[in-house]
């Protein structure tokens, strides 16, 4: 009788505002928990932490990524971050966006600077929401966050233009909260991300023998 290998233990902190928390999923699974209960399908041993914060901008997340991934990640166990935000920043609020255009660049260039150091680390796009005008900014943010990420050598899913011609997407988001998909929008997100090389290279093939 063969003995089976342990599992590979693998921690990822998943580090955004609402779309990482997976809100407007009635399941409460988002896209975050569907790659992590498909990488556990492969085999992998997954300890997941959504740290996902409802209307946070990248000015607020940069205040506070590290103190709280640093918490969970202790450098004894193989610890992961896959980062998503700027919807937030693009918002109108007071006649302007919430954060500019300029301190969104310097504050994502920030973090990952600091993050790649510690950390093997993903970046995912900010998704559209329906509204034309500020689709158009998430759309120019993201483009600037891509230019950004191969300055820095880090791997940029741009999930925004597939997304923006998702009708699964765009309709849940508009019949829903009207910037917010449900289980369909979510289940879309996530089965982009797994197809993504960067993360079939870090759950490449089944352990479950």
């Amino acid at each position: 009788m063969s003995l089976k290998s342990p599992l590979q233990e693998i921690r990822i902190c998943f580090v955004g505002e609402s779309f990482v928390n997976g809100t407007g999923d009635p399941e409460c699974l988002g896209w975050t928990g569907r790659i992590c209960v498909n990488a556990n399908k492969k085999g992998y041993d997954i300890t997941y932490y959504n740290l996902g914060v409802r209307r946070e901008t990248s000015t607020e997340l940069r205040n506070r990524w590290f103190r709280e991934v640093s918490y969970r990640l202790s450098q004894k166990y193989d610890g992961r971050v896959v980062f998503s935000f700027g919807v937030n920043d693009t918002t109108i609020e007071n006649g302007k966006t919430r954060v500019n255009f300029e301190e969104s660049i310097t504050n994502i260039h920030s973090i990952l600077s600091e993050a790649k150091k510690l950390y093997p680390i993903l970046v995912v796009s900010p998704p559209p929401i329906g509204n034309e005008e500020q689709d158009q900014r998430i759309a120019d943010l993201s483009q600037e966050f891509t230019l950004v990420c191969q300055e820095l050598n880090i791997p940029y899913l741009d999930v925004f233009s597939k997304l923006i011609n998702s009708n699964i997407w765009l309709e849940e988001a508009k019949n829903n909260d009207g910037t917010h998909p449900r289980t369909g929008g979510y289940t879309e997100f996530a089965q982009i991300v797994e197809n993504w090389d960067a993360w079939l290279n870090w759950f490449p093939t089944s352990q479950i023998s």
